[in-house]
């Protein structure tokens, strides 16, 4: 198979390569060489090694990704910009890559060299570094201890996947452009919306979408898109254009990042005229397969390459050309079935990482967090279905937060713990619902007992 993004980093655009664009400007294949190669010389004249790369633009975002692997260097994508998240990392990067300043405080990293990505377009014109890409890419995510778990992604293991996802779905999609609701700071994002393009000549929208109504001004504008996109956001989608054949309709629709309904996606159908393209994987894991949900109990089919097998309890064994070591077999948590011709069904996860409007989120983090407020002396959180998926937690007071609880109220004191939680998570992936029982509810073991937990939200 042609390596597809290799080949493309060691040579570059073309010139005349349209490689971003929004709704007042674009950026062509030579003032994207000219600032690539400015921005690669400046951390070729540093020592440091591990660069801290985030930036809503995609645009920016893709001039500081190309210049850091062009220039050897470790680039760190962090999963949120929220206080806490950066903190944490503070001590695993020398550097800073971004557009806006970010609160990364402390006389610790005072001392780090902060480079601002912005648009250049007084430099002089420069050509394409004529050197061979060797930098490589860490990602977080929330590992089964609860915190935040490096994921090293070497510039083959990228390049394989790329190269796959054009080999596999290239031929239905024409010479088209990119448009996503997701962002490029994670996998997803990263692979479909920054590096697949570039590598395939594909130029996509600088920004991210975020209303119904510009994703329709560009469909409307251009006539071929492809849509990347999450459940969370295709299952409201077909509600806001009210559930109508559209006149104009991305070629190519993919999910991923959480299960989408049957609802979602014969909903897509309905008003674009094709059921979207799943896809299923992990940061640590890259893709393993795909999927056209015609029915729900449609089965995935493994992306070529990549090898599975049940392990006893039912968990997927994975051997991929994507992981960091490609003939070992690695054990997810996630529960399958394999069917007699090698797809396979998921059944459900086999710990306690779940998705929040597509956010991979650790309960044992985040209730950890929540036990190190004063007010509280335990916490657990459970994952509610109805009347959406949202998370519950349900927290034992201390014997202050039974005072502050008696004195302010209930929801002063969910704004409170709520706030604790902003310095580790997004605000999207906070619980919805709070219970403050005098104790939480536990078995003769010690355990806590799931079901009476849930219990606790049946009425409100």
């Amino acid at each position: 198979m042609k390596s597809l993004l290799k080949e493309w980093l060691g040579k570059g655009p073309a010139p005349a390569q349209l490689i971003s664009f929004n709704h007042h400007d674009i950026l062509t294949g030579a003032l994207f060489t000219t600032q690539v190669h400015h921005l690669w010389q400046r951390l070729n004249d540093t020592p440091a090694k591990r660069w801290l790369l985030s930036s809503e633009s995609s645009d920016l975002f893709a001039i500081g990704l190309c210049a850091g692997l062009l220039a050897g260097k470790e680039l760190v994508l962090p999963p949120n910009t929220q206080s806490g998240t950066l903190q944490g990392l503070a001590a695993h990067i020398d550097g800073v890559l971004s557009d806006v300043e970010l609160p990364l405080t402390g006389t610790e990293n005072a001392d780090k060299p902060w480079i601002m990505l912005k648009k250049e377009l007084s430099q002089p014109k420069a050509p394409w570094p004529d050197v061979s890409a060797s930098g490589s890419l860490t990602l977080y995510t929330s590992g089964s201890s609860g915190d935040a778990k490096p994921v090293h992604k070497t510039l083959s293991q990228l390049d394989a996947e790329v190269s796959t996802l054009e080999a596999t779905f290239a031929a239905a999609l024409p010479h088209c452009s990119v448009l996503a609701t997701v962002s490029h700071q994670h996998i997803y994002g990263l692979l479909f919306k920054i590096l697949w393009p570039l590598a395939a000549s594909r130029p996509f929208l600088s920004e991210q979408i975020e209303y119904p109504e510009t994703l329709s001004y560009y469909t409307a504008l251009l006539p071929n898109l492809c849509l990347i996109s999450s459940p969370a956001q295709l299952s409201r989608l077909p509600d806001a254009l009210e559930n109508e054949r559209q006149l104009h309709s991305p070629s190519l629709v993919f999910s991923s990042g959480g299960p989408l309904s049957e609802e979602a996606a014969h909903g897509i159908q309905k008003v674009y005229g094709s059921l979207p393209i799943e896809v299923y994987g992990s940061t640590e894991t890259g893709g393993i397969g795909w999927r056209r949900q015609a029915s729900a109990s449609e089965p995935w089919q493994a992306f070529p390459g990549i090898e599975i097998a049940s392990a006893g309890d039912g968990a997927l064994l994975l051997r991929s050309p994507y992981l960091e070591q490609p003939d070992k077999q690695m054990r997810c948590e996630d529960k399958i079935a394999i069917d007699d011709n090698g797809r396979f069904v998921l059944q459900g996860r086999l710990d306690r990482i779940v998705k929040i409007e597509e956010k991979r989120l650790s309960l044992v983090q985040m209730e950890a967090l929540l036990e190190r407020h004063p007010l509280v002396s335990r916490a657990a959180l459970v994952l509610l279905t109805e009347p959406r998926t949202q998370l519950g937690a349900v927290v034992e007071l201390s014997a202050e937060g039974k005072a502050w609880l008696a004195t302010n109220g209930k929801l002063a004191l969910n704004n409170q713990l709520k706030a604790h939680l902003l310095s580790e998570f997004e605000r999207v992936t906070l619980p919805r619902r709070w219970r403050y029982p005098d104790e939480l509810p536990l078995n003769q073991q010690g355990k806590r007992v799931h079901q009476t937990l849930i219990e606790l939200f049946t009425h409100d």
